[in-house]
């Protein structure tokens, strides 16, 4: 596979210094890619660039995923308006672990292959260099001038952030572009990738590499995802999509997936995918034939989920999105885990109730669903609504008006569902 060519019909090139393309076609090459450490979980914007690194490893060659543990402790300031916190070295070893475990799922890690993919904290090899050797063996290479005309230094500095620049910051292309001739020296790395707003630092690595040794690196940046909308990419009204269940569900992830714009799924499956270029026409071909049937976004989100979590959460999710839809989910809905089932209920109308209505001997649906819980304005029309086959606890029809629930019949000891007809539903909580 042609790593150039495999990135440009994805759409994941943004810039490339001269001379790379060759580089790849004269030789395996290593390549690295800097991942921020400031918590112990990716989220879907560090997927373009882990996919980058998943390609390139296809393709043949050595990919070294970088945890900036050093550079972490100063923060970034491309395209950003602020410092960010500073954290301590025992949370950035734990967020670095938990980190490594995730991109194992796209990486390998532990093959004895010559192109098996390493992780390296620039920690490792800052925490023992001294400030004063550090400007005289790699600050006296750069120029301040060089350093200004960086995009994301001029930003800073030209009146757009009222807090303007720390010269910890300012140094911040220094310590990237020393993990760059670090690499080089110590494990032959003559490539860096990432997203279109680190140009300017990882050029200053390549520069950093010439002054010091005479030797040739390279550059390859891919564009900062945008949703079709103008909107910001992997951020939803909860924050962002994270990779880790703990932080968003299985079934959130694969629902993100499924709910982007057909202009994204068609973009984004290029990008999140490792389908391959006819595969992906195909499915364009049924979106544009059914539109309805969103070919594009179902397989995305099916390709995405198994890839970042396994083909059971998949397969639960999917399960879990049927349920509001399907007269058969009775045991799918008790399968469900308390945080899926009120996800899966969102936007659903809530009562909650006394839970002692439920111990002993129970309550009757006719009491519950009037008094305690105002779903039917009137026994009487609860009563007709049974009787027509209308009713539904837990998705099972409910034939007797007068039936009592108990604490047992609760979902997760809690929760009832409610459903008069096709469309109304109503979760009591029992608290």
């Amino acid at each position: 596979m042609d790593f150039i060519e495999e990135l440009t019909w994805r759409g994941m090139i943004h810039q490339m210094m001269p001379g790379t393309d060759e580089q790849l076609k004269k030789e395996m090459t290593t390549a690295y890619l800097g991942i921020d450490p400031t918590a112990d979980s990716l989220h879907i914007g560090h997927l373009v660039g882990v996919m980058m690194l998943k390609h390139f490893q296809r393709s043949g060659h050595k990919p070294i995923a970088l945890v900036g543990g050093a550079t972490g402790m100063i923060g970034d300031p491309s395209m950003k308006s602020q410092e960010r916190k500073l954290l301590d070295e025992q949370t950035l070893r734990h967020n670095q672990e938990a980190i490594k475990r995730q991109l194992a799922k796209f990486l390998d890690f532990d093959s004895t292959a010559p192109n098996a993919a390493e992780m390296v904290n620039n920690y490792d090899w800052m925490k023992n260099f001294s400030f004063l050797d550090f400007i005289r063996d790699i600050g006296k290479h750069i120029t301040v001038n060089y350093m200004m005309a960086k995009d994301s230094v001029k930003k800073r500095l030209s009146g757009e952030s009222q807090q303007g620049m720390s010269f910890t910051e300012f140094s911040y292309q220094l310590v990237q572009g020393y993990d760059f001739l670090n690499l080089y020296r110590e494990k032959g790395c003559r490539l860096q990738l990432g997203g279109s707003d680190q140009w300017g630092n990882i050029t200053t690595g390549t520069e950093l590499i010439r002054r010091t040794t005479g030797g040739e690196a390279f550059a390859l940046t891919c564009p900062l995802i945008t949703k079709a909308d103008g909107g910001k990419f992997g951020k939803t009204e909860s924050g962002n999509v994270w990779l880790d269940p703990r932080y968003t569900s299985p079934y959130k992830f694969y629902q993100f997936w499924l709910n982007v714009s057909d202009a994204d799924a068609e973009k984004y499956i290029k990008i999140f995918t490792e389908l391959t270029r006819e595969e992906i026409e195909e499915l364009v071909a049924q979106q544009a034939a059914d539109p309805g049937q969103r070919p594009l976004q179902k397989r995305l989100a099916r390709e995405i989920t198994v890839m970042v979590h396994s083909q059971a959460d998949y397969d639960a999710a999917v399960e879990a999105s049927q349920i509001l839809f399907s007269n058969h989910a009775g045991e799918a809905l008790h399968r469900l885990d308390e945080t899926t089932l009120l996800q899966v209920m969102e936007g659903v109308p809530q009562f909650k109730v006394d839970a002692r209505l439920f111990d002993g001997e129970g309550i009757k649906l006719v009491d519950l669903l009037t008094e305690a819980a105002a779903f039917f304005p009137s026994k009487g029309e609860m009563r007709k609504m049974t009787q027509q086959g209308g009713l539904s606890i837990n998705k099972e029809k409910v034939a007797d008006p007068f039936q009592v629930v108990t604490s047992a019949d609760l979902l997760n000891g809690k929760y009832l569902l409610a459903q008069r007809g096709k469309k109304n539903y109503a979760l009591i909580i029992a608290d």
